[in-house]
């Protein structure tokens, strides 16, 4: 008997090499129909931002080039998921849908729909992972709960067995007679109609062949220094494969077999390599998705529940200087421009941007995850909202509330020369390098042969960074102290 045809559902799994999805149906056999649905409405509050836009048009284009190259297409269409699948499978009389899982509260529960639905139609389903190395229901303390502390945590990933080596790339894919309509990405209106994403264009390689050239580029250029450089804003020491891990361009599987295959052509010992420095940054992301399963109101309401009392301020013209990298502290602003500039900041130098919108302005940690929401091109659900709660320090494994990060000092700590600053702020670029993370400070003679005017062609501080952490201090006290009935 010959088996009808497949249809496999993209969201951000897309790719072609190690695709659990793919590789079902093409081990089904019969046609395979790769298919993209964009439907607005059903992420709830959180739809993809203008630059997770920008790159979602690329990487469908790149997918779709990969399907031809291997005898097939990539379907796109617009629409409710499940109506749009089950047209597709009367259409083609596929009988059987396949997909990778989605982790976001909203999209989770739609999944569970879209299965109820499709089976009840007759049709088989099946979902994998894609995108984990453990699934976030597979991980739990000794007591059966989920762990809220990374160390233990990925101590116990690590406990568990390799993930298998990834699955190659299909050489060919199965094609019906004929195939369905299609929309071409432009139809989607994913890119912006106002001209911004020019420095996008210039910083980016989008889709799978992007994502697979910088993991080699990574481990050959920067991996075996990685804990030394990873911190250096100035330097190329990260691996820049977060939208491309994201979008599902790549997978951790992939990327763990390659620090593995570098390993062990450099002769390091296996211990050494898996508890390395840049696979536990895979395990923060494992950790991000664990905690966003476990607490799916994340992102919209502390983890510590203290917190709710925080009294936050509202303060629109410091968070419209924030965002405009206008705020008059250089690390803070030259971090908030490569933002605006290249759909992505340094991981130090978010850290950075985060503690100064939370602990300097008091400004709620949720207006700051919304703006790298939809300014990032790795804006995604999972680790943004820990990353952000982490900071305010009312998330999981959270900065300790006194923690306070000195824009000053974490400037000039990790841009020692300065080169990041004068890159993204470069009307403070003549500046002597111990006046450059505190141009306010600088006696006057030295600001005028810089050409550097206060007020005129860079701001001054908006807000005295001393005063403003002992106001963090006292407001974090008062809620570390008050009891849980005072609401």
């Amino acid at each position: 008997m010959v088996s009808r045809a497949s249809i496999v559902w993209f969201r951000i799994d897309l790719r072609l090499a190690d695709n659990p999805a793919l590789q079902a149906a093409m081990q089904r056999g019969g046609p395979v129909i790769p298919v993209f649905l964009w439907s607005p409405g059903e992420e709830e509050s959180w739809e993809p931002g203008g630059a997770s836009r920008w790159w979602l048009h690329q990487s469908l284009q790149r997918l779709d080039a990969g399907f031809r190259a291997a005898g097939s297409r990539l379907v796109i269409r617009k629409g409710a998921s499940l109506a749009g699948l089950r047209a597709l499978a009367k259409e083609t009389g596929a009988n059987a849908v396949f997909w990778n899982h989605r982790y976001e509260p909203a999209l989770a529960a739609r999944d569970q729909q879209v299965q109820d639905a499709l089976q009840a139609d007759g049709v088989e389903t099946a979902s994998f992972n894609g995108a984990l190395l453990n699934e976030p229901w597979a991980v739990a303390n000794q007591s059966g709960k989920p762990f809220q502390v990374f160390t233990p945590f990925w101590r116990h990933c690590l406990s568990k067995p390799d993930p298998a080596e990834p699955l190659p790339a299909p050489r060919k894919i199965a094609a019906p007679k004929s195939w369905p309509e299609s929309l071409p990405p432009d139809k989607l209106q994913l890119e912006p109609r106002i001209h911004w994403a020019g420095g996008l264009r210039a910083a980016w390689r989008p889709g799978e062949a992007g994502a697979q050239a910088q993991l080699k580029h990574f481990v050959r250029s920067a991996l075996s220094g990685y804990s030394a450089g990873r911190n250096r804003p100035d330097l190329p020491g990260t691996s820049r494969l977060s939208p491309h891990l994201h979008f599902g361009e790549i997978g951790p599987r992939q990327v763990w077999h390659a620090v593995r295959r570098d390993a062990a052509a450099r002769a390091v010992p296996e211990e050494t390599w898996r508890t390395g420095q840049f696979l536990a940054e895979i395990g923060w992301r494992e950790f991000a998705h664990h905690l966003l399963h476990h607490f799916p109101h994340m992102p919209d309401r502390p983890l510590r529940e203290k917190f709710k009392r925080f009294p936050w301020r509202k303060n629109p013209a410091g968070l419209r200087a924030w965002q405009q990298g206008r705020t008059g502290y250089p690390i803070v602003d030259s971090g908030m421009r490569e933002l605006w500039a290249n759909g992505w900041m340094h991981n130090r130098v978010r850290m950075i941007v985060a503690s100064f919108l939370v602990k300097d302005l008091l400004i709620p940690w949720t207006e700051g995850a919304a703006w790298f929401w939809d300014t990032l091109v790795d804006a995604d659900l999972a680790q943004n909202t820990s990353g952000w709660q982490w900071t305010a320090g009312c998330g999981a494994d959270a900065a300790p509330y006194f923690r306070v990060f000195n824009p000053v000092c974490q400037g000039e700590k990790f841009d020692p020369q300065g080169g990041y600053v004068r890159h993204w702020c470069p009307e403070l670029a003549r500046l002597p390098d111990p006046w450059l993370q505190r141009p306010w400070m600088a006696p006057r003679e030295i600001l005028d042969r810089a050409g550097v005017s206060l007020g005129r062609t860079y701001p001054p501080p908006i807000v005295d960074h001393a005063l403003a952490r002992q106001a963090a201090l006292e407001a974090f006290a008062r809620i570390k102290d008050q009891p849980k009935s005072a609401r």
